[in-house]
């Protein structure tokens, strides 16, 4: 029994010792993110795309092309001879048009950053995610490990007692029956890992890329939530982007008016005629009766809808933040529970005392460690969940 004393206490030591790795070490997440920052195709895709949106608003701002026209007509005598006109036109927006659709231009040239801002946010909140959650699943492999060497030479140790009659064939069937499902475990985890690289390797546009650590780094200091909704919300894009709406919304309307007033049209034109020829300005107006009937009032009801979206979305955020940080602060107290406990308690040496009187049958044993090895399990979710949520309530620093 003097192994099975070791093994207990080397293992209470291994648990003991992966509490108290804390976050306060560099982490590579940083790096990791970094790198999909740069390399993620999704990210570069919508880079490009947003710069020729950019270009694309910045189209369209200058007065259309100039007309040029020739006409040379033949007469059918010598008296009336042969006529030419030749004429060149300039049409023209009412002058603040150009104005208006300039200022709408900008805007929605601020607006592309944000909704690409956006976008790369949501990509490294996955990858970060990804990151956390192997942070755990390295964990629990160091922990499996320990468990899976520790009853394989539990296994050892009780066939040993059976070779020489000392113990009997149950406890070496528990024995197997409980490194099986270590093993199972083990293997599970294992898949895990390797699942959450390969979405690493993804996210960063295909290239290799692997994350083995197994500490989450440093917290920032969580303020209250009135401080940290405030911080959101005022750095969120997603909550920048419907207020660009609505002033491009707005800006939509001006130009809408300003295309509504009357086209100018200027020129020059040439009339040759039997020896003569005249000569001078041509100029034109254009009546607005039909061309943009209904414009403007459909523009303003577009900026109506951006306001009442905008103000849905501030509504929504504010409680959907609200839930997160109610989230971290209940798994901020149920984690505080978990560390004190397993720093402070430890019941393994009575276990182990009182299997070696024969006090406990070989069941009750493994039943008993079981429970410790589940109740650490939850100890190494609670903290990932915490992790996790930490990440989402600060998405908008990514």
């Amino acid at each position: 029994m003097r192994a099975i004393k070791f093994i207990i206490h080397l293992s209470c030591l291994f648990l003991l010792l992966v509490i108290a790795v804390k976050g306060s070490a560099q982490s590579k997440m940083e790096n990791v993110l970094a790198e999909i920052k740069k390399n993620n195709k999704t990210i570069i895709a919508h880079a490009q795309h947003w710069e020729a949106e950019k270009l694309n608003y910045k189209t369209g701002l200058t007065p259309s092309n100039p007309t040029v026209e020739y006409d040379y007509l033949y007469g059918n005598n010598l008296i009336t001879g042969n006529q030419s006109e030749f004429s060149i036109n300039q049409q023209f927006d009412f002058p603040t048009a150009y104005f208006k659709k300039n200022q709408l231009a900008n805007q929605q040239t601020v607006q592309a950053d944000f909704k690409l801002t956006a976008t790369r946010q949501d990509i490294l909140l996955e990858a970060k995610n990804a990151c956390i959650q192997l942070v755990y699943h390295n964990k629990m492999k160091g922990q499996l490990s320990q468990q899976k060497l520790n009853t394989e030479k539990i296994l050892a140790d009780f066939n040993k007692r059976l070779e020489t009659g000392d113990g009997n064939i149950l406890d070496v069937n528990k024995a197997k029956l409980q490194l099986l499902e270590i093993n199972k475990s083990y293997q599970n985890n294992l898949s895990e890992i390797n699942q959450l690289n390969q979405k690493l390797i993804e996210l960063n546009g295909g290239n290799t890329i692997s994350f083995n650590d197994t500490m989450y780094g440093e917290l920032p200091a969580i303020p209250s939530f009135e401080k940290l909704e405030s911080d959101y919300e005022s750095n969120d894009p997603l909550r920048k982007n419907l207020e660009q709406e609505k002033i491009i919304a707005e800006k939509k309307v001006s130009v809408s008016k300003s295309l509504s007033l009357p086209k100018l049209e200027v020129g020059y034109h040439y009339q040759g005629f039997k020896g003569q020829t005249y000569k001078g300005i041509h100029t034109g107006i254009s009546i607005p009766l039909w061309e943009n009937k209904n414009t403007v009032r459909q523009k303003s009801a577009e900026h109506l809808f951006a306001g009442f979206e905008l103000e849905a979305h501030i509504n929504e955020h504010y409680y959907h933040i609200k839930h997160i940080y109610e989230k971290y602060a209940n798994l901020k107290i149920i984690l505080a529970d978990y560390q004190s406990v397993f720093t402070t308690f430890n019941n393994t040496s009575l276990l182990n005392k009182a299997f070696a009187l024969g006090e406990i049958t070989t069941i009750q044993f493994f039943t008993e460690i079981n429970y410790f090895n589940q109740a650490f399990n939850n100890y190494l979710e609670t903290e990932k969940e915490y992790y996790l949520t930490i990440a989402e309530l600060y998405k908008y620093e990514l």
